[in-house]
């Protein structure tokens, strides 16, 4: 059993080795996503509301730098997103997204939507490792933010519980649908995690998040963004969640520093198909 579990610990490093060589197709990190998804989903009936936020406290000072990819700078930019998730059934949920961005010293503006599907496949534990599925469409509509107005996004969330600490890992493949860039083929990225299950209200663990560029032409290293964030998260009383952390980035094409900020609140507001035992706020 212990070999089994170090064996399982080395493969998620070196996994992560092998998305860090100079020479993989990556995705360019979505500043405003700094999550990495679990392997479980919302219950059915439970509606789930949660605000993403990512502050560059120390960034790029020239457009289409870093975590900025329009027109404004990154420095002091500020990205900020709604999410509305809703359990369709124990194992299938359905979200929308409003994505907003403040540059620095501009007003809060609309930048684009999302909508998607995750799910998990087979029940906890019976593979090695928990798999999930995640299908995302991306929809932008403001260029001063983005140049990509319809994307594809999948996931593969997976997780492993190893005593008390978490691993998370998502590989990240999206697809371009519009624009100059939709024959080039799929982008690849990743986010993942590890936690320290220390107590419900507070926990501490180290995020990871990089994106390297299209699979037929990756981005020169020095150009790639890759991002460590140490973070504490938790579960407070009426179903509230939030991650906090501060991070650094790894490359001279990522901001050099970001701090996010996530919380979410979960409510039982009744299934669509059939019932749930479940009622009132989620604690």
């Amino acid at each position: 059993m212990k070999l089994y579990l170090r064996s399982t610990t080395v493969a998620f490093f070196i996994l992560i080795a092998v998305l860090l060589r100079p020479n993989p197709a990556a995705a360019q990190v979505d500043p405003w996503e700094f999550e990495v998804y679990p392997y479980k989903t919302v219950g059915r009936g439970v509606l789930e509301i949660e605000t993403n936020n990512a502050v560059v406290a120390k960034g790029h000072k020239e457009p289409g730098s870093g975590l900025a990819q329009g027109t404004f700078p990154s420095y002091g930019m500020w990205f900020n997103q709604y999410e509305f998730t809703y359990g369709l059934t124990d194992r299938i949920e359905a979200a929308g997204y409003i994505d907003l961005a403040k540059p620095n010293a501009h007003s809060l503006t609309y930048a684009g939507s999302k909508f998607r599907l995750r799910g998990r496949l087979f029940d906890e534990d019976v593979l090695p490792i928990d798999l999930g599925w995640y299908l995302e469409m991306e929809y932008h509509r403001n260029p001063q933010f983005d140049d990509q107005t319809l994307e594809f996004e999948m996931r593969i969330p997976m997780q492993k519980d190893i005593g008390p600490f978490s691993i998370l890992f998502n590989p990240i493949f999206e697809k371009p649908v519009t624009g100059e860039e939709r024959h080039l083929g799929f982008e690849f990225g990743y986010s993942g995690g590890i936690y320290y299950r220390w107590m419900k209200a507070i926990s501490p663990g180290v995020e990871f998040y990089g994106g390297i560029g299209l699979s037929t032409n990756p981005d020169p290293r020095h150009e790639q963004q890759h991002y460590i964030f140490p973070v504490v998260q938790g579960s407070l009383p009426y179903g509230i969640e939030y991650n906090f952390g501060v991070g650094i980035g790894l490359t001279t094409g990522s901001d050099p520093v970001v701090v996010k900020f996530n919380i979410e609140v979960e409510k039982y507001i009744g299934a669509l198909f059939g019932s749930s035992p479940s009622n009132g706020w989620l604690w």
